[in-house]
């Protein structure tokens, strides 16, 4: 187990996680989400900007990978392009929580999940975003619409992880 997870907020001011349902699963239990060191650039944007990511998980799909989204990198983060002025705004603040009170989500790769409130050890600013993906070497891809992304990431032959998509613009 990762001895430190993460949760990211637009709220520097929270000292204590209470487990909730999240809207957009009634059905899920109350809990408080945290995510591991290796799935965090996954909440380096603002809570509501939709967004399609994806990944090789291994060196065996690194090729297929590379080929099928024309890139040397080894993540894929695709945004609006009307989300740019908003992700360079953006103030993100990293929670690090001890991981013992959480277990793995089986629901999403990297999530981790309590049913108990947790206190953060630290919080920490995350910086500017974009420069975040650069020093990481994750390609940020801006386009005009995030579709044809989110139907090519979806596959299993390499992670993918698509939020807030009721956000996007319509599909064309």
């Amino acid at each position: 187990m990762n001895a430190v997870l993460f949760h990211f907020s637009e709220d520097p001011s929270i000292e204590r996680f209470v487990p909730h349902v999240p809207r957009t699963n009634l059905a899920h239990p109350p809990s408080v989400w945290a995510i591991d060191e290796r799935h965090a650039p996954l909440y380096w944007f603002p809570r509501d900007c939709p967004r399609v990511t994806v990944w090789s998980r291994d060196r065996f799909e690194r090729s297929g990978f590379r080929e099928t989204f024309c890139t040397l990198a080894d993540r894929v983060h695709g945004v609006e392009l009307g989300w740019l002025p908003a992700i360079r705004a953006a103030s993100l603040y990293r929670y690090h929580f001890g991981a013992s009170p959480f277990r793995p989500w089986p629901d999403a790769s990297g999530q981790w999940i309590s049913e108990s409130p947790v206190e953060p050890v630290a919080i920490e600013p995350v910086g500017d975003l974009l420069d975040a993906h650069v020093e990481a070497g994750i390609e940020l891809r801006a386009v005009p619409s995030l579709w044809p992304l989110h139907d090519l990431a979806r596959s299993d032959r390499w992670d993918f992880s698509i939020v807030r998509m009721r956000y996007a613009l319509p599909r064309p």
